[in-house]
């Protein structure tokens, strides 16, 4: 069975104050996410479930979906703020859902085979879909051994200004052993710099695995999603703005020693909008691979309302 790609799309209406404002960044406005299927199309991918909100629905499936039609088969899963196991409660003044782990959770009965999770709107590159693509597939039948492309820090800066990353550290065979998230990492004298707690600058090796939320699961991770996140809605769901996170679970099976996740060197550059001031760079560097024959100028013959 071929593996299917989760597309994490739930918080888009937010994000990008309703779909009708989603960005066109491609030569016939094409979307980063737009190039996550082709990619995903070409690697291998069997399916492509997106987990969207019912808010945005109908403009999802003019605005999205209608590109992909016969290109690839899709689905469609619900991520809502009222989406928690029943006899749970959590504080009603909250307004969003439980974040990206709750997300994945709603794919639940609906994707049975290995799956790989991204965001909607960063680019991943065409490589880093070939190599999750090829590890999932090694993962057919088996449970407890996960994945993650791991990007060199270097290749994962914006010019505009510091990011934060979730910075891995992996054993001798590649084995994550954990992921921390850190702030301010920016090139500074040539240099690649995250600021620590106290303050301090603190250089990272160009080559640095990161995670840009690009994992690869087998079905059993929901059950231990599910357990999870009823042990965290018992410790915060009472909180306006808590959020259940991937790296969250993650930490907890490699301590626990309950799962493996095997860390995936990519040569990809990932890139995406985290500020107003890089999207003429996105453009560019999309004209870019375009002119080298990466993509076609136009991705998809389907044309959708515009």
């Amino acid at each position: 069975m071929k593996p299917t790609l989760f597309v994490l799309a739930a918080g888009m209406g937010s994000r990008y104050g309703g779909l009708k404002q989603l960005d066109g960044l491609g030569p016939n406005g094409e979307t980063i996410m737009d190039y996550s299927i082709y990619d995903a199309i070409r690697a291998g991918f069997g399916k492509v479930v997106f987990v969207i909100r019912h808010s945005f629905e109908k403009e999802f499936d003019e605005l999205v979906l209608k590109k992909f039609k016969g290109e690839i088969p899709i689905e469609i899963v619900f991520q809502e703020l009222e989406n928690v196991p029943e006899g749970f409660t959590y504080n009603k003044d909250r307004k969003k859902p439980w974040g990206t782990n709750h997300a994945v959770l709603m794919g639940q009965g609906t994707i049975n085979e290995p799956f790989a999770v991204i965001n909607a709107d960063d680019f991943y590159g065409k490589e880093s879909f070939q190599i999750l693509h090829d590890c999932l597939e090694t993962l057919e039948g088996k449970k407890n051994e996960y994945c993650m492309v791991g990007y060199r820090v270097g290749n994962t800066l914006s010019e505009s200004g510091s990011v934060s990353r979730g910075v891995c550290s992996c054993d001798e065979n590649d084995l994550l052993t954990s992921v921390v998230e850190r702030t301010q990492i920016e090139r500074i004298g040539g240099k690649v710099q995250y600021k620590d707690e106290q303050g301090q600058a603190i250089d990272l090796l160009d080559n640095t695995p990161v995670s840009m939320n690009m994992w690869g699961f087998t079905p059993d991770y929901f059950d231990y999603s599910l357990e999870k996140f009823k042990q965290f809605l018992q410790e915060r769901g009472n909180d306006e703005k808590s959020e259940y996170y991937i790296p969250t679970l993650v930490n907890d099976l490699i301590l626990s020693k309950q799962a493996t996740v095997k860390v995936l060197d990519t040569p990809s550059k990932w890139f995406g909008v985290t500020y107003a001031e890089d999207r003429p760079q996105v453009v560019l560097k999309l004209n870019e691979l375009i002119k080298k024959g990466v993509y076609p100028a136009r991705l998809w013959k389907n044309k959708v309302k515009q």
